[in-house]
């Protein structure tokens, strides 16, 4: 009986402090000029595809970062998403090109690149780019990727 409560005592503890690792982990954000939003990595390349067109809208905290492996000019398009958003081109932490008030298009569909190679694409919600004063240059910082 008291191997049965000491085994019974070690799951829980076990399930217990594997619920706190899981639930302390933060989640990952980007800084820009103070202003934080919280981020979606889109690290694979499906979710990359994807990107905000599975979403009608997203917060004003919200953000989408697709890294990329090396600096290049990757392309981005509206392709399916719903709402305007301004295209964050980043390499090494900082903006190198910013695309405002991008409109949704389902027939000319344009094609954003950034001025010089980038690494990694922030794109968030029309408008905050511009409102928080966002310029090339401006560095970020992001937590817990």
């Amino acid at each position: 009986m008291i191997k049965v409560g000491l085994g019974l005592l070690a799951i829980l503890l076990t399930a217990f402090l594997g619920a706190g690792i899981w639930f302390s982990k933060k989640s990952p954000t980007a800084t820009i000029n103070k202003q934080v939003f919280k981020i979606e990595v889109a690290s694979s390349s499906k979710d990359k595809q994807i990107g905000l067109s599975k979403y009608s809208k997203i917060n004003n905290d919200f953000a989408m970062l697709f890294p990329f492996e090396k600096p290049d000019y990757y392309s981005f398009w509206m392709k399916e998403v719903q709402f305007p958003i301004d295209i964050i081109f980043i390499k090494d932490n900082k903006i190198v090109t910013i695309y405002r008030n991008v409109q949704p298009s389902k027939n000319n569909l344009i094609i954003y690149k950034p001025k010089t190679p980038s690494n990694k694409v922030i794109e968030i919600n029309a408008g905050l780019s511009q409102k928080y004063s966002f310029k090339e240059g401006n560095q970020i910082e992001l937590k817990n990727i």
